[in-house]
């Protein structure tokens, strides 16, 4: 007879894969300083800080999500200096992180999907009264790593990568998003919402929370009034909200969650720093996609 297994410590487990974590952390950022050090001893300069501008929320999920995805870039880029600053509503707000760098060099990364008024005035402007020497990298979207993090979403939601004609023939995709008066901000998730149709094979439809035309349930309606009856909604938001929530209630079928901390997020937030660095300071933010 064979003897059983011994029963598996599962709390000495999680002990130690915790503690070896912590080793590892511990580990990457003795490296990173070593590494700021000349062989003369000397310190060498630190890249310029990157500071993830959010818009902010009432909902708790969106400070959360925020803050995770922070942990993800951090991950990403060890030794990178990486902080938070909010619009409005949460803390910490924008001008008071830019106080704390005092006259550092930073890089300002808005965690926004699209040009608008934020993008264009109110982040320029809390840079310009700063004391920090800053760059303002241009909004995340539209980029192929947003479709990749929106097609990703979807998937988990439910939808099929395969499926056969009669099927794609009958489905397609409303891309709610936030809106906003700024024209450009419609041109850019209509890109986005191209770039996702060609991934997917079938219809996408941008649609806006708020602001602009046509609403998620009109998109819904319409797309049904073209035989379109099995239709997603794909959540096109940096984070939980009201209006991912109120555009998902209004799904017929499935709805993605939003983008949150994806991993093409992070490396977007990475990718949007590393242009802005190559970009003269005096450079206003532009559309991007490369």
């Amino acid at each position: 007879m064979t003897p059983s297994n011994p029963p598996r410590d599962e709390s000495l487990t999680a002990h130690l894969d915790s503690t070896a974590h912590l080793m590892n952390r511990i580990s990457s950022q003795l490296a990173s300083q070593l590494s700021l050090v000349s062989l003369n001893g000397r310190r060498r300069p630190g890249p310029p800080a990157l500071v993830v501008v959010a818009h902010g929320s009432r909902d708790p999920r969106a400070l959360s999500t925020v803050r995770t995805l922070l942990d993800r870039v951090r991950e990403q880029r060890p030794g990178l200096p990486v902080h938070l600053g909010h619009i409005e509503l949460n803390d910490p707000l924008l001008p008071d992180t830019l106080a704390g760098l005092g006259t550092q060099e930073a890089v300002l990364v808005p965690l926004l999907l699209g040009r608008g008024y934020h993008i264009k005035r109110d982040i320029p402007e809390m840079a310009a009264e700063s004391q920090v020497r800053a760059r303002v990298a241009g909004a995340l979207g539209p980029h192929p790593l947003l479709v990749e993090a929106l097609h990703a979403r979807l998937v988990e939601a439910g939808w099929r990568t395969r499926m056969d004609e009669a099927t794609r023939r009958t489905s397609a995709v409303v891309l709610a998003a936030a809106g906003s008066r700024d024209p450009e901000s419609k041109i850019d998730t209509n890109r986005t919402a191209e770039l996702l149709a060609q991934r997917l094979g079938v219809p996408v439809v941008p649609a806006y929370a708020t602001t602009a035309a046509p609403t998620v349930p009109d998109a819904i309606s319409a797309l049904a009034a073209r035989g379109r009856h099995r239709v997603a909604v794909a959540s096109y938001f940096t984070a939980p909200g009201r209006f991912a929530t109120e555009s998902a209630e209004a799904a017929p079928w499935i709805a993605s969650a939003p983008l949150g901390t994806h991993p093409a997020m992070a490396q977007l937030v990475l990718h949007r720093y590393d242009q802005a660095l190559a970009t003269p300071i005096s450079t206003a933010p532009e559309l991007a996609s490369a």
